[in-house]
């Protein structure tokens, strides 16, 4: 179990990375950050798939479709939503709408694990995910109330109500992944954690770059301003992709794969919060300032939840 959750907060914390990217770097398309983080990702991967020749090689052909559809779904779509949404509505309302997924995941894990050796009474659950969903509130709320006494705010309201939509078909991409990723993994024991990260690296490769093609011919047939392919400024833009590509796509997911062997999905779901978290402590060291009080009330809340939530789940694993 403690490697598990140290796992996980490994992962939350290089996956928090990735909500301080689109504001680095404001003047680039949301599309253009996840084809880029994800074709860096895929380069990166060629490394160890090269060390991991003799594992990669065992790999089947529907291990092959499946890292496909989860590195489609679970990557690029999902950061794209992401990235679109932070420039939209700045990071910290998109990141508690992702915040969410500790509750939606959970939720939905549960209720599709039925009677199986996964689930858990929702009497026992219920407890940790109103403690998250309350956290989520109150932080919300916050933000809300922030942009309504911002003086001279930069983001209008439609701008703000369309990358909140975004933000949550980013939620239905990522609530998706973890449930298919986690039981795929369990379904096939042989697979290391490693090679499974490294596997969804080469299979996001084709796809990443195969965008980055196809919104360069958009831009070329609309005349977009943006210059592509590597942007106003350039060595920001390859030297971010390639951190992210590293710290947060291949190493966050090779830590996720091995939190995923160890704990239960609906558990597994509410550590997100440690993504949440740690995006929220890089937003606002990004931003220069110190949350509220009603943030920090949110915050203890969403840690309190995942104390909760780990004591529910502790009867399960051995």
């Amino acid at each position: 179990m403690l490697t598990g959750l140290l796992c996980a907060l490994g992962a939350g914390l290089m996956w928090g990375l990735v909500f301080i990217a689109p504001l680095m770097l404001a003047d680039y398309p949301g599309i253009m950050l996840s084809f880029g983080r994800y074709a860096a990702f895929g380069l990166i991967a060629l490394v160890p798939a090269l060390l991991d020749r003799q594992r990669i090689a065992t790999l089947s052909k529907a291990d092959w479709r499946a890292a496909l559809k989860l590195s489609l779904v679970g990557n690029l779509l999902y950061y794209a939503a992401l990235a679109t949404a932070i420039q939209l509505a700045d990071a910290p309302l998109p990141t508690m709408l992702i915040g969410t997924l500790p509750v939606v995941i959970s939720v939905c894990s549960n209720w599709s694990a039925g009677h199986g050796a996964e689930s858990v009474a929702w009497r026992l659950l219920a407890p940790s995910l109103l403690i998250i969903l309350v956290g989520i509130l109150c932080v919300n709320g916050a933000e809300l109330a922030q942009l309504k006494l911002a003086a001279g705010h930069t983001r209008s309201l439609s701008d703000y109500a369309l990358g909140c939509v975004i933000a949550l078909g980013g939620v239905a991409a990522w609530t998706w992944y973890p449930i298919v990723n986690a039981r795929y993994l369990k379904a096939n024991p042989h697979i290391s954690p490693s090679t499974w990260a490294t596997a969804q690296g080469l299979a996001t490769l084709p796809l990443a770059l195969t965008g980055l093609l196809g919104y360069g011919i958009y831009l070329k047939l609309s005349g977009g301003a943006y210059a592509f392919p590597f942007g106003p400024r350039p060595l920001q833009f390859i030297g971010l992709m390639l951190l992210i590509g590293l710290s947060a796509s291949w190493l966050g997911t090779l830590l996720w794969n091995k939190a995923s062997q160890h704990l239960p999905t609906a558990l597994l779901a509410q550590l997100i919060v440690f993504e949440t978290l740690s995006a929220l402590l890089y937003a606002f060291i990004f931003r220069g300032t110190l949350p509220g009080m009603q943030v920090l009330a949110g915050i203890v809340l969403l840690c309190l939840g995942v104390v909760f939530g780990v004591r529910t789940f502790q009867h399960q694993i051995p």
